[in-house]
């Protein structure tokens, strides 16, 4: 078995974790670290036998095992040796072919393997096992399905219990038909009795055409994965990662997830492959312009994050699931507070004086939020609101920001979009929402009326104003026309609304009110530099108008706070409304998302 972990580890960490891992899989473990050719270490025993990738032997653990003086009779000697030829999967020549990926059972081990850490069950190896075992163990034809190239189980995940499945690539390029759609639909039934997150690792060609009967329109076929992800939507966190083309129905369940993950150089996402497109379109393109990670985190907004490789996969979705309860009854998980990155006392000095003047938002977050607890989501997409995930005081929060870094934090269709799906998950997982304010705005223009910013400016409203967690507003600079009122203003009964000194409420910002409303009489002014002083000192009585102090003498804001306590403030006001009871009218749902 070969493994290969990060770079920087010495020898003695190699050759550790490869005498761990040879006497968990009871076999000989090579380990390579980073992209090294040779093996910086390899671990053999002297017991092992070929068992099956990533497994240990069921044959040797049964002879090794203490008893009574009975041992396993030839009939229970077969049945290991059939599970030892399951767990081999497709046709050798097939695995072979895995040179930029990890066979199905190698990536189950990355995840659920190691001490203390062990892979709990696994159901339907035998999944069509009659239909391709008949010449007997070991056969290499292309015939071969073992488990019908789906793996479905649970297993423990940092701490967590969670159910899973993972296409078998080398199994007819991981493609499902009728006994694979089985498992995976008994999966996402059992997990919605067991209330427990749900994690795809999806490698799939899609439906197996020369097999569709059975399993395509039936009541109980591959249709029924989308209503059973409907029907989980909310109810658990659905985490999926793509480790390679997952085409036509096979890109459904990316996108039905709550969260997805896409590997670098291994994975895509589209309704259909690069050949059917040319035959239906006349367009020729390559797969990864079709639907390659770079298009899904910055043009569609279907993947969530690009991980470098598989390592990196796990490391992400271990991050991410910290934030998460298990089911929409419970709370996230609470970790012992540490100390922001930077110091609370350098807000101030971060935002500019000047409304107009850009600035990176995260270097305010970085000011407010745990150290290391900030986890960005769609980071490329729409990037003129941040949504992240972060900690203040050990509490896990969601956050919605503007930022001014930029086209000066306005809110564009895409913006929207992704703010309404982050507020909607954090809801459904009673995770609590920060809003940091500093927008001129939604935007203006026929080219973001085309794109739906009406559409998309409603679904943004609307998620903060059906959001039932605790939620805690900051105008931390501008809060213009309707972006006030999507990024949880007044009036849209968050728990609290602070201001720091340098913020501002109003329609609009002075230069477009003055030119709105004393255009005409500006220009009646003959004198240049009467003309100037006169606009300078409209522009300063309207800034008075809307400075935030005005807004909390008036008692539009709750309180001003200096910025260097800003941290200290919401950690207080985050953990005295944790328990905050709002209800929603009495209807069977919205219609608006």
């Amino acid at each position: 078995m070969k493994v290969r972990i990060a770079p920087g580890a010495t020898d003695d960490e190699a050759s550790a974790i490869a005498a761990a891992m040879a006497e968990h899989v009871g076999d000989t473990v090579a380990v390579y670290v980073g992209n090294d050719d040779e093996p910086k270490a390899v671990h053999e025993l002297a017991s092992a036998a070929g068992s099956g990738r990533g497994a240990p032997s069921p044959v040797a653990a049964a002879d090794g095992a203490a008893h009574d003086g009975l041992g396993p009779t030839e009939r229970e000697r077969q049945l290991r040796e059939e599970i030892a030829d399951v767990l081999e999967g497709g046709p050798e020549k097939y695995r072979e072919g895995l040179a930029d990926k990890l066979f199905v059972r190698d990536r189950l081990e990355l995840w659920f393997g190691g001490e203390g850490n062990d892979f709990l069950f696994e159901d339907g190896k035998f999944a069509g096992f009659d239909d391709w075992h008949e010449s007997g163990v070991g056969e290499e034809t292309d015939d071969r399905l073992p488990a019908d190239g789906l793996i479905t189980g649970a297993a423990e995940f940092e701490g967590r219990d969670v159910h899973f499945m993972a296409n078998d690539y080398t199994v007819k390029r991981g493609s499902m038909a009728a006994k694979g759609v089985e498992k995976f639909l008994r999966m996402q039934q059992r997990a919605l009795k067991t209330g427990r997150p749900v994690l795809y690792l999806m490698d799939s060609s899609g439906g197996r055409i020369d097999q569709q009967t059975g399993f395509f329109a039936n009541r109980e076929g591959i249709g029924k994965y989308y209503y059973n992800h409907s029907m989980l939507s909310g109810r658990v966190p659905q985490i999926c990662v793509l480790y390679g083309p997952c085409i036509a129905g096979a890109a459904y369940t990316p996108v039905f997830a709550d969260f997805t993950i896409m590997v670098e150089d291994v994975s895509a996402m589209a309704i259909a492959s690069p050949r059917m497109v040319q035959m239906v379109t006349g367009e020729e393109i390559d797969l990864e312009a079709l639907g390659g990670p770079a298009v899904h985190t910055r043009e569609s907004g279907s993947a969530d994050l690009v991980a470098e490789d598989e390592q990196h996969a796990r490391e992400l979705v271990a991050q991410l699931i910290t934030y998460l309860p298990d089911n929409a009854d419970e709370t996230p998980p609470r970790v012992e507070t540490r100390p922001p990155t930077s110091s609370p006392a350098g807000i101030d000095s971060v935002v500019p004086d000047h409304p107009n003047e850009g600035y990176d938002m995260t270097a305010v977050i970085d000011r407010v939020v745990d150290e290391g607890s900030f986890f960005e989501l769609r980071p490329d997409y729409g990037k003129e609101i941040i949504t992240a995930y972060a900690r203040i005081g050990g509490r896990p929060i969601g956050i919605v920001a503007n930022q001014p870094a930029h086209r000066a934090g306005a809110i564009f269709p895409d913006a929207a979009e992704k703010a309404a799906e982050f507020i909607w998950k954090s809801d459904a997982f009673n995770v609590p929402i920060l809003y940091l304010c500093d927008t001129p705005g939604f935007m203006a223009g026929s080219q973001v009326e085309k794109e739906g910013i009406l559409e998309q400016g409603k679904k943004f409203i609307y998620a903060t104003s059906a959001a039932t967690v605790p939620q805690q507003t900051v105008v931390v600079r501008k809060a213009y026309g309707a972006g006030i009122y999507a990024m949880g203003g007044p009036a849209y009964d968050p728990e609290s609304v602070i201001g720091l000194p340098s913020g501002e409420v109003g329609i609009m910002g002075p230069e477009a009110a003055i030119n709105a409303v004393y255009a005409r009489k500006l220009a009646e002014i003959d004198d240049p530099e009467e003309r100037e002083r006169k606009e300078q000192q409209l522009r300063e009585e309207y800034r008075e108008d809307i400075d935030v102090h005005r807004m909390a003498s008036e008692v539009v804001i709750d309180e001003i706070v200096p910025p260097s306590t800003l941290r200290e403030e919401l950690g207080a006001r985050f953990r005295f409304y944790e328990d905050v009871e709002k209800s929603l009218p009495d209807k069977k749902h919205g219609t608006i998302l």
